[in-house]
């Protein structure tokens, strides 16, 4: 059975966007092989430096995926700073990692192109997330294409390793691409993201639902006019929640004229409420159990650090690095 890898980092309430390039494909994921999936705490420490906002962002995403259906009795599911050996592993990585490969990384070429002044985290977070990858002995990593350059670091990582000590220490990951739907507008027309503030929350409703959808941007298309399904961003989300029936329906009643743009967003907030509804009541319900929660993530915390300790103890041995106590 093969290992299957990946991780979201805490940095807010998770969105359309992060359900469908994500999460639905995550938990389809762990009926097919043996799931490790994480809430990447360290890495947002990159962005965020509140420690009360990490720690509620991390029990929102657990809170978040148990609800969506994710099974840990099928999966692997903790936070990575509960695995000591991710970043033992990260700074062994580090000592053989040229700076030139970091400067490369797509992230950090986006935050100097923008004129910000990244920090070291974020400079080098490729290595950390090699590290994530490889201390599980992990097969399939899904990722979007964005996301490919690091995959190709994390095996260069490894393979320069494995080179130097003559071993097989680490076992070099496949990336999965992820055939996702297009992206996913948010509501002012650009990507979803939480940088931009046009996200649409996988568990919004009532009246904070309602005002996020009519206020979607359109064109000025009156009302009786036809108008183009194709070039409208509540078309494109309208496209990720109803089957191809009714996305024809939708489709040709835009093109008739007479369906004007209230009308479809109104059909959207329905299908987003009917589409979570279940999901919806499920995390109103394990709110109320954190403690259930808490130890869904420390049970799954215990089995990686199983399979971490048994990548790191032969790394350490080539490596040279005693340790004199166990975690």
């Amino acid at each position: 059975m093969k290992t299957i890898l990946s991780g979201i980092t805490p940095s807010g309430k998770l969105h359309l966007g992060n359900y469908f390039g994500a999460i639905r494909q995550h938990i389809e994921m762990q009926e097919k092989g043996d799931a490790f999936y994480f809430i990447a705490n360290y890495h947002s420490l990159t962005s965020i430096n509140d420690g009360k906002e990490i720690r509620e962002n991390t029990l929102d995403i657990a809170l978040d995926y148990l609800a969506l259906g994710l099974d840990p009795e099928k999966c692997t599911f903790f936070a990575q700073s509960d695995v000591p050996q991710v970043t033992e592993l990260a700074w062994i990585l580090g000592t053989f990692c040229p700076v030139s490969l970091m400067e490369k990384g797509v992230a950090y070429k986006d935050k100097v192109a923008q004129g910000l002044s990244p920090n070291i985290g974020l400079f080098t977070y490729p290595i950390l997330q090699a590290a994530d990858i490889l201390i599980y002995n992990s097969d399939l990593v899904p990722v979007g294409q964005d996301q490919k350059q690091n995959i190709e670091i994390c095996r260069d990582l490894a393979g320069k390793l494995n080179h130097v000590y003559d071993k097989e220490l680490l076992k070099l990951p496949e990336e999965y691409i992820v055939e996702s739907v297009a992206v996913v507008p948010g509501i002012d027309g650009r990507k979803m993201s939480k940088s931009y503030g046009n996200t649409i929350g996988i568990f919004d409703e009532g009246k904070k639902l309602k005002k996020k959808v009519m206020s979607i941007e359109t064109d000025s298309t009156p009302l009786d006019e036809p108008k183009d399904p194709d070039t409208c961003n509540v078309f494109a989300l309208i496209k990720l929640f109803a089957n191809k029936k009714k996305r024809k329906e939708i489709a040709d009643k835009y093109r008739a004229g007479g369906y004007g743009y209230g009308h479809a967003k109104k059909e959207l907030l329905g299908m987003i409420t009917d589409y979570f509804a279940e999901a919806r009541e499920r995390r109103k319900e394990l709110q109320k159990n954190e403690d259930y929660v808490m130890d869904v993530l420390r049970e799954g915390s215990k089995t990686a650090r199983e399979r971490a300790e048994t990548v790191m103890g032969p790394v350490r041995e080539a490596t040279g690095i005693i340790r004199n106590y166990n975690f």
